[in-house]
């Protein structure tokens, strides 16, 4: 057999301008080392793995051999080795450690905390794309719900149909996911107030609670309880059948191993290395139904098709990675949905809240808030991304000069400003499905590494079209009378501040904030990321409408790699649901329309 592989009025509000992920050093733990916490005995370290650790052996290696073998615990990867482990032999390989210990994750009044740790074994690994914006991934057993902000809405019917999913199984495949981690939020003064401005600037009409994905103003669900606690992924895990699921923890894959004999390539297995850097090898069971899926997300998934061979042949053969399948379209179509955002100050201290109320327009564009996280201590003293404060500062520099040195420049004199500098919140402003796309590269053959991963923000005229119009509406939201009422702010004070929030930028200083040249050249010097981004393994070009990767058998993708948009406001929903949608896809494609799932 031939086997391929291995390899955040003036003075501060350039300070208040958010950023999704502009991490300082604050260590922390991903938990205990023990992780047999009564519901989750299967969860190990990479270290423990053994060619004995299973019931089942490969006749002719002696090793264990695997069903299903899942690469990435995350948002996907967790609901899906949970339904897979009904029936089958399920491995699930996660490079990250565990999120139940780490107080960090857990807990609402920490979220940023965990964004500011950027040590080699946080639960979130940052990344600078080459357009210049900060962005992170996770890195952490349940994936970005474990670093995210908690927003839980569903996608629109369009998206479930564009991407031909089974309305059906799609209905009881959410619920699922609902009805074990999704929770109502307790809406604070702040979160209310937003509600007013934006049905009073006319988003409408109000829909109330709902998770469904509607025009107007909603309040969405939360994976935060009503303790603060977030409920993570990783908690899917605990439907899991035990017997038949082994979880590694600090994991991380190198490659996919193919049989190159055949007509195609075949994979059938996979090399990782433990916490400890040695390296084993888990196999597929013989047989055809068994199945390699790749849950690493829209940076992991890509990245680890090229480092495995399959991908385009000169970029492969550029780094000396043996090719297995030349594919021209891995890594094309990455996008991320551009965010800009309006700093609100106040003159008193805010509880803070995370997304919890939503505008969705008719014109392409969401419109959400958050309050509070600036003004703590520990967020004046540290970097911490979307609850941060000095993307107003990094915006002043040219892209490509974007750099963690320049971004310490800027915290040493964040630290001089009085705290109360820092009271107020932020109105958020995000295109939905940007028309912009970009591509993904490796930098190198580690796959600790980041790829080199390019977005292309407002490349398209209509994404920068869409932004000055969400901009205008984030302002009108900022001016509403429901809004200056709560902030103690008057319209004259507002409107200072828009221009001083424009002012921040030294490109082309704009001087009015409703000239729309200005505010083109706003959006494109204050753009963010909220973490939405996705493509990479594109259906029809990477892989079939089921998702299986073209060109060779028993391999998978199941993430958001494979969308072309995000789906819904925010996406994490849907990503969930897919996992659980797939896994008992799968399962009734392997058994049968009758098996009792």
């Amino acid at each position: 057999m031939a086997v391929v592989g291995a390899q955040k009025l003036h003075t501060t509000i350039p300070f208040l301008l958010l950023s999704l992920f502009l991490l300082l050093l604050s260590p922390s733990s991903q938990g205990a080392k023990s992780y047999s916490e009564f519901r989750y005995p299967f969860i190990k370290r990479a270290s423990s793995f053994s060619s004995l650790s299973s019931s089942t052996y490969s006749s002719r290696h002696g090793e264990s051999v695997y069903d299903y073998i899942i690469v990435g615990g995350g948002t996907a990867g967790c609901p899906l080795a949970a339904t897979l482990s009904k029936k089958f032999n399920v491995l699930l390989l996660e490079r990250g450690g565990v999120p139940f210990a780490n107080s960090n994750v857990s807990f609402l009044s920490n979220f940023h905390i965990t964004l500011a740790d950027i040590s080699p074994t946080s639960a979130s690994q940052a990344f600078i794309s080459t357009d210049g914006v900060l962005n992170a991934r996770a890195r952490v057993l349940g994936g970005g719900t474990c670093i995210n902000a908690g927003f839980y809405t569903r996608a629109s019917s369009r998206f479930i149909e564009k991407v031909g999913w089974d309305a059906k199984l799609v209905n009881e495949s959410y619920p699922w996911i609902e009805n074990q981690i999704v929770h109502r939020p307790k809406l604070t003064p702040w979160q209310r107030a937003f509600r007013d401005s934006l049905l009073d600037v006319g988003v409408s009409p109000f829909n109330g609670f709902t998770y469904d994905h509607l025009y107007g103003t909603k309040f969405g669900g939360t994976i935060f309880d009503r303790f603060g606690r977030r409920h993570t992924a990783a908690e899917l895990l605990a439907t899991a059948d035990p017997h038949k699921l082994t979880v590694l923890v600090y994991a991380t894959v190198l490659n996919i191993v193919f049989d190159t004999t055949g007509k195609q390539p075949k994979a059938v297995g996979v090399i990782f290395k433990d916490e400890n850097g040695n390296r084993h090898e888990a196999v597929l069971r013989n047989r055809r139904q068994s199945e390699v899926i790749l849950s690493s997300g829209a940076l992991g998934s890509p990245q680890m098709l090229l480092l495995s061979g399959i991908g385009p042949r000169a970029d492969l053969e550029k780094l000396n990675i043996s090719v297995v399948l030349d594919n021209e379209f891995v890594g094309k179509g990455m996008a991320d949905n551009p965010m800009n955002t309006v700093f609100v100050p106040t003159n008193r201290p805010i509880k803070k809240s995370l997304i919890q109320t939503v505008g969705i327009t008719k014109f392409g564009v969401y419109i959400e808030s958050s309050s509070g996280f600036g003004q703590s201590s520990d967020s004046i003293r540290c970097n911490h991304g979307m609850m941060s404060a000095e993307i107003g500062q990094l915006s002043t520099i040219p892209p490509k000069q974007r750099t963690w040195e320049a971004a310490q420049a800027y915290i040493k004199t964040k630290r001089d400003l009085p705290q109360e500098a820092f009271w107020g919140g932020f109105i958020l402003e995000k295109i939905a499905d940007p028309l912009s796309t970009g591509q993904l590269t490796l930098a190198n053959t580690n796959v600790d590494d980041n790829p080199t991963v390019t977005f292309n923000y407002f490349n398209h005229p209509y994404d920068l079209h869409r932004c000055v119009d969400g901009i205008r509406m984030a302002a009108k939201v900022v001016q509403s009378k429901h809004f200056t009422a709560f902030t103690k702010n008057t319209r004259e004070t507002i409107e200072k501040l828009l221009n001083a929030t424009v002012k921040a930028n030294v490109n082309l200083i704009p001087k009015h904030t409703n000239d729309t040249k200005s505010l083109e050249q706003f959006c494109r010097d204050t753009v963010i990321s909220i973490w939405h981004y996705h493509g990479g393994c594109h259906v029809g070009k990477v892989v079939s409408p089921d998702y299986k990767v073209l060109g060779v058998s028993r391999l998978r993708v199941v993430d958001g790699s494979t969308f072309s948009e995000s789906p819904g406001t925010n996406p994490q929903a849907t990503v969930m649901m897919m996992g659980r949608y797939m896994g008992l896809k799968i399962l009734k494609d392997r058994l049968g329309q009758g098996a009792d799932l």
